[in-house]
């Protein structure tokens, strides 16, 4: 009866105080959708300020946040750039070992992504999607912008009558500090990490091993903020958005720009997956054209997946052996430096990206600042860490660079995840198609 009577209990208890471990059970949202979410929720605030006139407290109290974020994107930007493309250019310790293929690798390398940069710069230029917003619109930011327009025009002015190799003195820093206390002088901190690799590379490698260590280690710990700053960019898009809204006075054609900006970017990546890919590999090898698209589908399919070219690299390297009849020496060293410095997808959408916000925004970029825009991007993409996010800073760093706002990035942010995808089945091919061409010119 004891018995009887404690097992009633028992089970009163569970049935009043049920397991609540299932109600513990974490959701994880993934980031793209965090941003996605964020996007929505920043335009919807802003929609609903302007009807209830709350403009002044959109920017007083939720755009700021979003500010934040962008500056603290363009803390990292520097520290990020700086270790990432020393690590890079030190870890192609392998090209001593295989010099009758190290240089041939990064010069086609860089060669395809000038390629992608011009096709993606192009297309920005012809299509202008960021002419698409309402023009009244694009004349208020004219208005709010105008002390930045006004400095460019100051600056394509005093750069008329200086000699054509003015360039150099805009590349080599003569106070290293100084450039890397503005992020306008990127080119410059670029410049320093190139010189520093390659000097690194050219000593013995037990008297570099102690800095390739501390190199490593502060890869890892600016990696690691970098991280904890992208956790940050869902409510960052979410503020920017408000404001953005806010700004164009709940005017809707901004979105299909915005549209349009996706279409151009799309239409880039095909022309590089369909055109400029194909025609390296009718142009320069043996290989049948058919036969290298048909091949490459599922090295695309698991990069589109990933988004990483990074993890994509097995399949990669294992579907060019097999099918393209790569060798392996040449595609155990000519992919994985593909991953490192090979970017062509992200250097076309990078491009298109700066020219659209740049058009939006009302800011004319002058002839030095397109050839601007073109080395930082081929040159950032050594530097572009493989984790998700790290593409926002380099996009930051280029954007500053120029004198564009870097709040505009807030306007693609929120349709960056499907492009990403994209852009890494574009860098996939790439490195497959140069690992391709690279074995037989090598034969």
């Amino acid at each position: 009866m004891i018995t009887f009577a404690r097992r009633k209990i028992i089970l009163l208890k569970n049935l009043l105080q049920p397991d609540m471990t299932i109600f513990k059970t974490k959701i994880t949202i993934p980031l793209y959708l965090q941003i996605l979410i964020g996007m929505i929720a920043g335009i919807l605030i802003g929609f609903v300020a302007i009807r209830l006139n709350g403009g002044l407290f959109v920017n007083n109290w939720i755009k700021p946040w979003g500010q934040l974020f962008i500056r603290l994107l363009q803390l990292i930007a520097i520290p990020l750039v700086l270790i990432s493309l020393i690590k890079g250019v030190t870890g192609l310790k392998d090209i001593s070992r295989l010099s009758r293929i190290g240089g041939k690798t990064i010069l086609i390398y860089m060669g395809t992504t000038v390629v992608a940069v011009v096709i993606g710069l192009c297309l920005g230029l012809i299509i202008k999607p960021g002419n698409y917003v309402n023009r009244d619109q694009v004349s208020h930011l004219q208005i709010e912008y105008q002390s930045v327009i006004e400095q460019k025009k100051e600056e394509a002015f005093s750069t008329q009558d200086q000699g054509p190799l003015r360039f150099l003195f805009d590349i080599v820093p003569n106070n290293v500090v100084s450039a890397a206390s503005d992020n306008s002088k990127m080119l410059q901190v670029i410049f320093f990490a190139l010189f520093f690799g390659i000097a690194a590379l050219s000593l013995p490698p037990q008297k570099v091993e102690p800095v390739i260590r501390i190199i490593d280690s502060l890869n890892d710990i600016i990696l690691c903020m970098v991280d904890y700053i992208i956790k940050f960019a869902p409510w960052g898009v979410a503020a920017l958005m408000a404001g953005l809204v806010i700004d164009f006075n709940g005017d809707a054609s901004i979105f299909s720009a915005l549209g349009i900006y996706a279409l151009t970017v799309i239409f880039a990546m095909f022309i590089l997956l369909l055109l400029f890919y194909p025609s390296l590999i009718h142009f320069f090898t043996t290989i049948n054209i058919k036969k290298f698209i048909k091949t490459l589908y599922p090295v695309q399919l698991f990069g589109f997946t990933t988004s990483s070219s990074a993890a994509t690299l097995p399949v990669t390297m294992e579907t060019v052996e097999r099918d393209l009849g790569v060798s392996q020496e040449v595609s155990s060293f000519v992919l994985p430096v593909g991953t490192t410095i090979n970017m062509d997808g992200t250097s076309c959408y990078q491009s298109i990206a700066i020219l659209f916000i740049a058009q939006v925004l009302g800011i004319e970029l002058s002839f030095i600042q397109l050839l601007t825009v073109v080395a930082m991007t081929i040159l950032s993409s050594i530097g572009t860490p493989a984790i998700p996010g790290g593409s926002y800073v380099i996009l930051t760093m280029v954007l500053t660079s120029v004198g564009i706002p870097a709040e505009g990035l807030a306007l693609i942010l929120g349709i960056d995840r499907p492009l990403d995808m994209l852009r890494t089945s574009v860098n996939v091919t790439g490195d497959a198609a140069v690992a391709t061409l690279i074995d037989q010119r090598t034969r």
